[in-house]
């Protein structure tokens, strides 16, 4: 009887077991279950963080190109950079760290928060800077006529003072060089020239300034090499210093007046088409071309 009342008990205590067993395998499956969708869900919840950084990130580029604030631009730097480094936690966080998601959440409202003041704060400057370019637009148009009514009177005298300026230029006629001997006879043969002799008259010229004048010669030879005694004879055309062969100062009255100036030659002078061209008062008066043997 004693047995039969042992086995009883250990038949209940089997069965007692084995339903924990099946209830705690329920349970674990369950616990399993749930684990695993809650990874899914913080996965989930992870690449949508991940592309919402991503998003605020381009929109701080975006907001950049809007603008040309220079402190503004600098502090929408600073928080794109901010942006990029949460972003980058967020990437290397995994995903069941839950309480690291749940920081980067809430650091994902301040971000946005600070993204929409920017926003707010860019659009009223860009409102402001509207209406200052209508503002801008209408002065200007105002400017513009005016301007316009003042460039039409300048060009007008800078016509003027244009056809004056060319009116007063000195202008050389009847330019000759010949070859001389050294008896002082033309010559059309390099070889057996002593000198060149330039001979040229200047126009008469009421409006031109009298007084001293100084005449420079450029000699270029059919090589294209300007001919001087030394490379510091310079003088200034058109704001850039040039060589020059020879100058000559004159007295200018005003009156029709001939002009005769000697190159010395010390050099072999190849047979060729050679250019003289002759200056004044900064500006070219002269120019022609011969051809020695």
């Amino acid at each position: 009887m004693e047995n039969k009342k042992q086995k009883i008990v250990l038949y209940t205590i089997a069965g007692i077991l084995f339903i924990a067993a099946i209830v705690l395998g329920v349970l674990l499956a369950q616990s399993k279950k749930q684990n695993s969708e809650m990874q899914e869900l913080f996965a989930i919840e992870k690449e949508e963080l991940e592309s919402e950084y991503s998003s605020f990130a381009t929109q701080y580029d975006e907001l950049k190109i809007r603008i040309t604030n220079d402190s503004l631009q600098v502090k929408l730097e600073q928080e794109k950079l901010r942006t990029q480094q949460l972003l980058e936690e967020l990437k290397q966080t995994k995903a069941d760290d839950a309480a690291e998601i749940t920081r980067l959440k809430k650091e994902l409202k301040t971000v946005r928060a600070v993204l929409r003041s920017y926003v707010i704060q860019i659009d009223s400057l860009n409102a402001i800077n509207e209406n200052l370019k209508k503002e801008n637009k209408r002065v200007s148009e105002k400017y513009r006529q005016a301007s316009k009514q003042i460039s039409e009177l300048s060009s007008a005298k800078e016509e003027l003072t244009e056809i004056v300026t060319l009116a007063s230029q000195l202008d050389a006629m009847g330019i000759k060089m010949i070859p001389t001997r050294k008896s002082g006879k033309a010559t059309n043969k390099l070889k057996k020239a002593k000198q060149l002799e330039i001979s040229f008259t200047i126009t008469k010229n009421i409006t031109a300034a009298t007084g001293n004048k100084t005449i420079y010669a450029r000699i270029m030879q059919p090589s294209q090499e300007l001919l001087t005694k030394s490379m510091g004879n310079t003088f200034t055309y058109e704001n850039r210093e040039i060589g020059y062969s020879i100058k000559k100062y004159i007295e200018y009255t005003g009156e029709e007046q001939a002009v005769t100036m000697y190159w010395d030659i010390e050099e072999f002078l190849q047979p060729g088409t050679y250019r003289l061209f002759l200056f004044a008062d900064g500006v070219m008066i002269g120019s022609n071309s011969f051809e020695f043997e």
